[in-house]
């Protein structure tokens, strides 16, 4: 075999060599893409699930407390409707005094 076969033949070599070489990138990459394209999914389940979850525990704290907010807003209503009520016993118990005195004021001449 002369030096110009055996050239040749390296020469194969390092062509098929390479030629393998790319083939396991490629395949590399391929696997790679689509481990990503996975694991984009599966998080993107995952997001979804969780913000289901989220949205119902919302919803559960909203009705509870829309509960509580209309049982609030009820006693306040009572509470300012017995103060009102008080006041106006208090202002009619008073006003007989009241006018009384004014009267009394605004027809009294000072000398």
């Amino acid at each position: 075999m002369d030096a110009a076969n055996r050239r040749q033949i390296v020469v194969r070599l390092l062509l098929a060599a390479e030629h393998e070489a790319q083939q396991i990138v490629n395949a590399a990459k391929t696997e790679r893409v689509r481990k990503l394209t996975q694991a984009k999914e599966e998080a993107e389940k995952e997001v979804a699930g969780h913000h289901r979850e989220m949205e119902l525990e919302f919803r559960k704290n909203e009705a509870e407390n829309s509960g509580e907010l209309r049982a609030i807003m009820k006693r306040l209503e009572q509470e300012t409707e017995g103060k009102i009520n008080h006041l106006q016993m208090e202002a009619a118990s008073v006003r007989n005094g009241i006018v009384s005195m004014l009267f009394k004021h605004a027809t009294t001449v000072i000398t």
